[in-house]
């Protein structure tokens, strides 16, 4: 059988979901895309046995066939071919594929697409729509503190809570967590499930400005993610999530309003001088002054600024990771923020000072210890 395909459309495509394929697979079946082709219609599939992503692309044809191609060898091909339609012939009694292209001809091995492992997709589970920008925002503001530790597989996702009245999503690493809640987001049932880490990257990865909406379903087991023509089906994490929420200080005595992007910039230039190893900078707070600091003893470097805010409580002195601090205040976009403080060796607050609508952010980090 054959059919022919866009080369410009195939290559975006296949390299849209080719992150999810892993170097030397448990499976060597899953080094290929899984080729499904139903009359006008091609679905790709690439899966890491965790993750499925699939893709639906308009083709001409006129049967229906499986099969497998090696991932790596056809990516190459139609990724360096000029935009043009190319035709891919399928041989299933030995699963040999030929792609004729207006002047070459290239032919590879496939394998038998009964090989290639399924998900089961969705049919009895919880399911809701979400726009597709919103739910882009709320990766980038909770994955980047999610943990790769995979000793402790529950802090290596992002924790999902669903009620009628709002969805909470949760993420750590030990030292940092996100708590960000989204009141235009609910479900009748009330549920709480653990997003893998990766699957979430590469759905972030596929998200794009054109598209609007987002279906949403899960059951115990996996989650499914459908937005236009792509599709991802993932497993969730079996694990039971750390009880975050006592780890959130309920009080303060000492609260700091700052400017967000003059302490960015500030910070920027003193990790410059900080210890390469501790990446550790001090804060000074007195009055409305904000003096931050850092030296490297090895090369006896140090520097200092003040910046000036509005500050409450008794005097302060405190050290932060300056790489995980920056982390945390270039994911948030309001213009100024305020910290929550209470003991130096006690988790320290985060907020935008004026919340988005429909939305609240709360940022933790663990101080470092002089």
């Amino acid at each position: 059988m054959e059919f022919t395909v866009s080369s410009a459309l195939l290559s975006q495509q296949l390299t849209a979901i080719s992150g999810v394929i892993t170097r030397n697979p448990i499976v060597p079946i899953l080094e290929n895309f899984l080729f499904q082709i139903d009359h006008n219609r091609l679905v790709v599939t690439a899966s890491d046995l965790q993750t499925f992503i699939s893709v639906t692309l308009p083709i001409q044809s006129d049967t229906q066939a499986s099969v497998a191609i090696p991932a790596r060898i056809l990516l190459d091909t139609v990724k360096n071919l000029p935009e043009q339609l190319i035709k891919l012939s399928i041989n299933l009694s030995n699963y040999t594929i030929s792609i004729q292209s207006e002047h070459g001809y290239y032919k590879l091995a496939g394998e038998n697409a009964n090989d290639f492992p399924q998900l089961a997709t969705i049919n009895d589970g919880i399911a809701l729509d979400v726009d597709a920008a919103v739910y882009k925002n709320i990766l980038q503001k909770t994955l980047f503190v999610t943990s790769s530790d995979e000793l402790k597989p529950a802090m290596c996702g992002v924790h999902m809570e669903l009620t009628d009245k709002q969805a909470t999503f949760v993420a750590t690493d030990g030292h940092r967590l996100v708590r960000y809640i989204r009141k235009d987001l609910s479900a009748a049932t009330q549920k709480a499930i653990i997003m893998p880490k990766k699957a979430l990257m590469l759905l972030h990865g596929l998200l794009s400005s054109k598209m609007k909406q987002m279906h949403i379903a899960f059951d115990p087991y996996k989650i499914q993610f459908d937005m236009d023509n792509i599709s991802v089906i993932t497993r969730l994490v079996d694990e039971r999530y750390p009880d975050y929420e006592n780890v959130i200080p309920t009080e303060h005595s000492r609260k700091l309003t700052i400017h967000r992007a003059a302490l960015v910039s500030s910070l920027r230039r003193i990790s410059i001088y900080a210890n390469r190893a501790t990446h550790q900078v001090k804060l000074t707070i007195q009055d409305n002054v904000l003096t931050l600091s850092a030296e490297d003893l090895d090369f006896s470097n140090e520097a200092k600024e003040e910046l000036i805010g509005s500050y409450e409580g008794l005097p302060l002195e405190i050290g932060f990771n300056a790489k995980l601090l920056l982390d945390m205040l270039t994911n948030i976009t309001a213009e100024e923020i305020e910290f929550l403080f209470w003991e130096v060796n006690k988790a320290v607050l985060i907020f935008p000072k004026v919340q988005e609508e429909h939305e609240h952010l709360l940022l933790l980090i663990m101080p470092i210890i002089f």
